[in-house]
C-alpha cells in the first residue's frame, strides 16, 4: 500500500518535539502577557528573568537545585506510568521520605563516614517513600482501588501527619528536625565550581541525571523492566502469558515511591541539612508534568525539570516587577499546553487513499 504524491503522509520526526516546541512559545506568549498585566515592559522582564537564571553563575545553581527533585519525582511517576499506573502521590512519598531521612540523618553517630552516613539517610527515604506506596499498591494489585483515589487520599493523610510526628512524637518546637551528622551532608557544587558558589546546587543533580538513565535502562534491558512496561501496554495478554501481573505492579509503585522519598538528597542532604515542615513541597505534582513533557526519554526529563526549575527561579528573579506567583500561573499553563501537545502527538498520521498495487508476475504467482 502506497500513497498519492499528492497525499503524502507528513514526516512523524517532528512529532517528539511537538511537546518541547508549544511548551516553549507558549511561555514567552504567556510571560508577555503577563508583563503587560502588570505595567512592565516584556522585553524588560524577560532580561530580569534570564539575569536571575542562566545569565549568572548563582542563578544557575539555583536552577540546578531547583531541578533535581523534579527529576526524582518525575521518575517516579514515569516508572508507574510505563506500568500501566498513575501515581499521584509522589507529594506525600516525598514528604515522608525527607522526614525519615531527616531524623535518621539526625541521630546517627556524629563521626559516622560520609559514604555510609548518605547511604543509611537514602536507604531510610527510599524504604519510607515506598511504605508510602506500598497501600495504593497492593489496593490496586489486590483489590481492583483505582491508585488515582488511593495516592490523593495519602497525600491528605501525609499533610497532616507530619506536623504531628514533628510536634508530638518528636517534640520539634519549630516544626523541623535536628541538624543531620557531618558525614551526612552532601558536597555542594560550588566546592568544584567556585563560580556557584552561594548557590543550593549539590552533588544531588548529578545523581539525579545518573539516576534518570539508570532507571531508562532498568525498563529497557532488564527483565523486569520489560515486563513492567509489557504490562502497561496489555495487562490481560501478560497475565495470558503467564507474568505475575499482580506482583509486577506491586514492585513498580514501591520502586515508584522509593524513588520519590529519595528526592531528600537535594533538600534534606544537599541544602538545608535537615528536614522542616513544607520542604519540597510541590515537587510531586510538578514532576508530572516534567515526566509528561520529557515522553519517556532520560534527556528529555532532565531537560523539562531544568525548564520547571528555570520558571520557579525566574519566579524570584522578577518579583519586584512581577509577583513571583505569576511564574506559578506560567508553569500550569505549560502544563495544559504540555497535555495539549501530547494529545496533539499522539494523534495517528492523516490516512492516505491507497494506490492498488500491479498484478505479480506470473512466475510469482505460480510460487506463491
Amino acid at each position: 500500500m502506497s500513497a498519492t504524491p499528492d497525499e503524502a503522509p507528513e514526516p512523524p520526526v517532528l512529532r517528539p518535539l511537538l511537546p518541547a516546541l508549544l511548551a516553549l512559545f507558549g511561555i514567552i506568549l504567556l510571560l508577555n502577557l503577563i508583563s503587560f498585566a502588570f505595567g512592565q515592559a516584556p522585553l524588560t522582564t524577560l532580561r530580569l528573568a534570564l539575569a536571575g537564571t542562566w545569565g549568572t553563575p548563582y542563578g544557575i545553581g539555583q536552577v540546578l537545585f531547583k531541578s533535581t527533585p523534579l527529576i526524582f519525582t518525575a521518575l517516579a511517576f514515569e516508572i508507574a506510568l510505563r506500568s500501566g499506573l498513575f501515581n499521584i502521590g509522589a507529594e506525600g512519598q516525598v514528604a515522608l521520605g525527607s522526614l525519615a531521612g531527616g531524623v535518621v540523618g539526625a541521630h546517627l553517630p556524629a563521626g559516622t563516614p560520609w559514604p555510609l552516613a548518605i547511604t543509611i539517610c537514602v536507604l531510610a527515604a527510599a524504604l519510607t517513600g515506598a511504605g508510602v506506596a506500598l497501600i495504593p499498591a497492593v489496593m490496586r494489585a489486590r483489590l481492583g482501588v483505582h491508585e488515582i483515589i488511593s495516592t490523593i487520599m495519602l497525600n491528605r493523610i501525609v499533610e497532616v501527619l507530619l506536623p504531628f510526628l514533628l510536634v508530638t512524637v518528636l517534640g520539634a518546637a519549630a516544626l523541623r528536625t535536628v541538624e543531620v551528622v557531618p558525614g551526612a551532608a552532601l558536597l555542594k557544587l560550588d566546592a568544584v565550581f567556585p563560580a556557584l558558589r552561594g548557590s543550593a546546587a549539590s552533588v544531588a543533580f548529578p545523581l539525579a541525571v545518573g539516576l534518570a538513565f539508570g532507571v531508562d535502562a532498568l525498563l529497557r534491558r532488564t527483565r523486569r523492566g520489560r515486563e513492567m512496561r509489557w504490562i502497561g501496554i496489555n495487562a490481560a495478554a501478560c497475565r495470558a502469558e503467564g507474568i505475575d501481573v499482580s506482583r509486577r505492579l506491586v514492585q513498580a509503585m514501591l520502586l515508584s515511591g522509593a524513588i520519590a522519598g529519595a528526592a531528600m538528597v537535594a533538600t534534606v542532604l544537599g541544602y538545608k541539612g535537615y528536614y522542616e515542615l513544607g520542604l519540597g513541597a510541590g515537587a510531586g505534582f510538578t514532576g508530572i508534568a516534567v515526566a509528561l513533557l520529557g515522553r519517556g526519554h532520560p534527556l528529555g526529563i532532565v531537560i523539562a525539570a531544568l525548564l520547571f526549575g528555570t520558571l520557579q527561579q525566574a519566579g524570584l528573579a522578577v518579583n519586584a516587577r512581577v509577583p513571583k506567583e505569576a511564574m506559578d500561573v506560567l508553569a500550569a499553563a505549560v502544563i495544559l499546553l504540555v497535555a495539549v501537545a501530547n494529545r496533539a502527538a499522539a494523534k495517528p498520521l492523516t490516512q492516505v487513499t491507497p494506490v492498488v498495487a500491479p498484478p505479480a508476475p506470473a512466475s510469482e504467482e505460480a510460487a506463491s
